[in-house]
């Protein structure tokens, strides 16, 4: 279980609002991210959980049909993305789209949110 006051209590609002298939999927995810780093800072921003770390790292993004686990510099998480989940054409962010929980993979996503955590030490 991830460190409780890690959590900020507007992201615990918004997860209340959703509908509970994308809730159970955004939950998950948030689990994963919290858990993949104790120095990852939670905030909401731009009305979603963002995660942060000597700069901006991951976020959620949710829709009515799936959340989308989006990085940052997903550009420059490409060669890591081995099993080439991520989705997107932005000059820089890249998401994985998630539509049901067994589309989730805790060890492929925690490898690719560290990764993403280095490239802010760079």
């Amino acid at each position: 279980m991830v460190n409780k006051n890690r959590k900020v209590e507007e992201v615990d609002q918004f997860i209340s609002n959703l509908p509970n298939d994308i809730q159970d999927i955004t939950v998950a995810l948030r689990e994963i991210i919290l858990k993949s780093s104790p120095e990852l800072i939670e905030d909401f921003k731009w009305s979603m959980p963002n995660y942060s770390y000597n700069g901006l790292v991951c976020y959620l993004q949710t829709s009515k049909k799936h959340v989308n686990l989006g990085f940052h510099k997903g550009n420059e998480l490409q060669e890591k993305d081995t099993n080439k989940l991520l989705q997107g054409t932005g000059k820089t962010m890249r998401h994985i789209k998630i539509k049901k929980m067994d589309a989730i993979h805790p060890e492929t996503f925690t490898l690719l949110i560290k990764e993403a955590m280095a490239l802010n030490e760079e």
